[in-house]
């Protein structure tokens, strides 16, 4: 029987090893961690932090593939009443409502972006300097980068349309993103998986064919290879449990530069004890730039969407995610000059920074299955539906 090895357990790794092994495959899957789940993970206590992007787009081809295998489970819905209090900081105060100027960027039947120009070039030419920096900024929820005007328009466009669609594509999993992998790894374990946690691998195996779903930087030092780099984002998180007050904001989204605070516990209740609601700020930090600086500007918009949020505070978290947000591509560039997915001799990349399309988790899913395809060979495209964003 064939097998595949698969280093790394997170979303990628897991979605690998599910799909080789429905192929008929033998599979184990080797985990530094003592928990699966990479940045999917979901904090243990009774402040239920992710370490890492917070919903599922459902637009994309990972969301019926998830549902196919009853893997997603119970939604968290957002209120109706919740939804009506996200709040935009334009001009340096909360509006209900965007500048009419950005709304240009978001109309029906718009011309596709180019790929070879930045975003804040193009945007401005059809909604002028202010519709384009709201827009770039607003995009950040998509991209965690620090200035996503100098990024390909394609990239920029096709991100901001994610994110604004209507109705939301964006899908919270009730209990975090741990109760999705948990059911990843529980179809795993049930199709045969051999799942290693606490196995930190320094050597390839020459044996079996190798799926390597890590980070980019992990990679590299693992198969030594220093062509596997591209850009990625910066961002501060913090993380803030707060005493439950009424009139809170759903969110607060920052045009004026790029920055994002949300109250998670609008629409799931059970990411934090009664009577408290728990918050994450996500604030793109450029390369100058500190954890402090972010943090600082998250206080800024807590400031205005979250009164008297200072004397509420319960629990306080800060972090940096340092290149953990995905790829983000520069003018010229597109998903298909990312680093590949068949490194040769057998080994196969998968994650969020490779040279398959999507947005956020999309990437990291398409390139599991592109990666387990190629792997099997002609056996392996016979028996998996690839299917790209």
């Amino acid at each position: 029987m064939h097998r595949i090895t698969v280093i790394g357990g997170g979303f990628a790794g897991l979605t690998a090893a599910v799909t080789a092994a429905e192929a008929g495959t033998k599979v184990t899957v080797y985990e530094a961690h003592h928990t699966l789940g990479g940045r999917a993970r979901t904090a243990e206590g009774p402040y239920r932090t992710n370490d890492g992007p917070h919903a599922l787009y459902s637009g994309g081809p990972h969301w019926t593939w998830l549902r196919q295998r009853d893997l997603i489970g119970p939604m968290a819905p957002v209120p109706p009443l919740e939804a009506a209090r996200m709040r935009l900081r334009h001009q340096g105060v909360l509006r209900r409502t965007p500048p009419f100027a950005m709304l240009k960027l978001l109309r029906p039947g718009i011309q596709q972006a180019p790929v070879d120009v930045d975003f804040r070039t193009w945007a401005t030419g059809i909604a002028g300097e202010e519709g384009a920096r709201a827009a770039a900024n607003y995009s950040a929820v998509a991209l965690f980068h620090h200035d996503p005007g100098v990024l390909s328009a394609a990239f920029v466009q096709e991100r901001l349309r994610r994110a604004t669609r209507l109705p939301p594509e964006a899908h919270y999993p009730r209990g975090g993103w741990a109760s999705v992998i948990d059911r990843m790894a529980a179809r795993a374990w049930n199709l045969g998986v051999r799942m290693e946690t606490l196995a930190r691998v320094d050597t390839l195996p020459t044996d079996t064919p190798v799926v390597v779903a890590t980070s980019l930087d992990a990679a590299r030092r693992l198969l030594g290879d220093d062509s596997l780099t591209w850009p990625s984002g910066r961002t501060a998180l913090l993380d803030l449990a707060l005493r439950t007050r009424r009139g809170d904001a759903f969110a607060v989204s920052d045009l004026d530069s790029p920055g994002w605070i949300e109250r998670f516990t609008a629409q799931d209740r059970s990411l934090a004890p009664a009577g408290e609601q728990l918050l994450q700020g996500q604030i793109p930090l450029a390369p100058h730039e500190r954890r402090a600086d972010g943090v600082a500007r998250a206080e800024q918009l807590l400031d205005l969407g979250f009164d008297g949020w200072r004397e509420r505070v319960t629990w306080r978290r800060e972090a940096t995610a340092n290149g953990r947000t995905g790829a983000v591509d520069l003018p010229g560039t597109s998903w298909r000059d990312r680093p590949a997915v068949d490194r040769g001799d057998g080994v196969y990349l998968a994650g969020d920074q490779v040279a398959v399309p999507g947005v956020l988790s999309e990437v990291s899913f398409n390139s599991a299955l592109t990666a387990v395809s190629l792997a099997l060979g002609a056996r392996g495209r016979d028996a998996l539906d690839l299917k790209h964003a």
